[in-house]
């Protein structure tokens, strides 16, 4: 475990992001979630990590942390632009979106660029054990090449027309990419700095499940309708990896200012 004119996935990220080999893996039977580490030597952090994700999310456990700047063109909080091209493929794993929007987010001193978002049915964090409908990972890379994901949690309630543009244009067939120009998608709706959220160092939830991740977990779900979950859930077939255990990690907790 995201809150865009699209581009090329960067080949640092994806590097980080893909499978370090050619190993199939899946959700289920024996290339799911719970035999990856088995599937080549590549993988074995999904096994041996100890700083896996995602995981559980709990308001009682969890310490007050320090609070993240989110950027969007050159100002903090202002969204200067719309992006007018938007990319999406079905990958087989997920629905993934890239795109020309300048987000971009300070965790830490450390800045990180958008690079690219998808999505996950149902959730991969849960809250207080709570599992949710919908998660979109926002993933984000440093110069460094370090990556952070900001995380929203979705559920079944009010229409949210941020994802229409979204929604509207979903791959029909794995492998399908769908190049959108003169787009409008407004993604300070779509992925807004949440005023209360959870941040914690974790992984990658896919093989090679690579650990030194920067997690921020929007505290507060979001609504999608009824008819939008299930334009996502014709195309995401169950593809969320089990919670992980935290392993003494400390989970911080930002609340509104």
């Amino acid at each position: 475990m995201d809150v865009m004119k699209l581009l090329l996935l960067p080949t640092a990220l994806a590097a980080a992001c893909q499978p370090a080999s050619d190993a199939e893996w899946g959700y289920a039977g024996t290339a799911g979630p719970q035999h990856w580490a088995e599937l080549s030597p590549a993988y074995a952090l999904c096994r041996e990590g100890r700083e896996q994700s995602p995981v559980d999310l709990a308001r009682t456990d969890a310490v007050a942390g320090p609070r993240i700047e989110r950027r969007i063109g050159s100002t903090v909080l202002s969204l200067e632009e719309r992006a007018s091209v938007m990319d999406l493929v079905d990958n087989g794993h997920t629905i993934q979106i890239t795109n020309d929007a300048a987000l971009s987010m300070d965790i830490g001193g450390e800045h990180f660029e958008f690079v690219q978002a998808h999505f996950h049915a149902p959730s991969e964090h849960t809250l207080d054990g709570k599992r949710f409908p919908l998660e979109a990972h926002f993933v984000h890379q440093s110069a460094a090449g370090r990556l952070a994901v900001a995380a929203i949690l979705l559920e079944e309630g009010a229409h949210n027309a941020a994802l229409d543009p979204i929604i509207g244009h979903l791959p029909s067939a794995t492998g399908e990419r769908r190049h959108l120009e003169d787009l409008e998608l407004d993604m300070d709706a779509v992925q807004p700095l949440p005023e209360r959220y959870f941040r914690y160092a974790g992984s990658l939830t896919t093989p090679p499940c690579t650990e030194g991740v920067k997690w921020v977990v929007a505290a507060q779900p979001r609504s999608l309708s009824a008819e939008q979950l299930a334009a996502f859930r014709s195309r995401l077939h169950h593809n969320s990896r089990p919670i992980q255990p935290l392993l003494g990690r400390e989970i911080g907790f930002v609340a509104s200012q």
